[in-house]
């Protein structure tokens, strides 16, 4: 068991990791979505499902903001512009690998979701813990694990019962930089080690991350 001087010294090693991810903010952040508001909470649901698809960060991130250009980003909005207006967004984005499928997956959602529950805060009061939570956002049509985990791990720093499984990605990176899966635990901090794997190592832009030298693959 490490004495007292050498959990010091990981608790400092943690927090020095802390402060230099502090600047890489999460993709809600980059968006602009506030998650303590209820109606950015849909905002960030619709960007999940963008997000989810075997497609580039940057993509997703155009066409979400996209969606915002057209003032589209809730449930009745979606529904009262229809399919043919989505795929020409989708498609103004870049999105075109998947415009047609997303398209009709994000008018399924909006509908079921004004019917069933009535918004996203409602489906959130109506689990009674997180496994139920989690297999409510997986009704959605399109919505499968991976849309479910990227919502709900921005969101369980607002939402108590959102606790998705930890992130491949995010301990991916934490086993490189030889931390424990504790850390993981912090919702903002999964969410940057998610995106520092996304944008750094899979890239293999190790010269310019932030952590490079903290990293034990990058000094090996």
């Amino acid at each position: 068991m490490p004495d007292d001087s050498g959990l010091r010294d990981l608790e400092d090693y943690k927090m020095r990791i802390k402060e230099k991810l502090s600047f890489l903010a999460t993709y809600s952040q980059e968006l602009g979505i506030n998650l303590e508001r209820p109606e950015d909470r849909f905002k960030w649901f619709l960007a999940s499902v963008l997000f989810s698809k075997r497609i580039s960060s940057e993509i997703a991130k155009k066409t979400y903001r996209q969606f915002e250009v057209e003032g589209i980003t809730a449930p009745e909005a979606i529904i009262n512009n229809g399919y043919d207006k989505l795929v020409e967004i989708l498609d103004a984005g870049g999105y075109v690998r998947y415009d047609f499928s997303t398209a009709l997956n994000l008018l399924e959602i909006a509908k079921k979701l004004k019917q069933k529950y009535g918004s996203l805060d409602n489906l959130y009061l109506q689990a009674k813990d997180s496994e139920e939570l989690e297999r409510k956002l997986s009704e959605f049509k399109g919505v499968g694990p991976t849309t479910v985990n990227i919502f709900l791990r921005e969101i369980k720093s607002v939402w108590e019962k959102a606790s998705p499984p930890p992130s491949p990605l995010a301990k991916k990176v934490i086993e490189k930089l030889g931390l424990e899966e504790d850390v993981l635990n912090e919702p903002s901090l999964e969410s940057r080690l998610v995106r520092l794997n996304i944008e750094f190592c899979k890239r293999k832009r190790c010269s310019v991350c932030p952590v490079k030298e903290m990293c034990q693959q990058a000094n090996t």
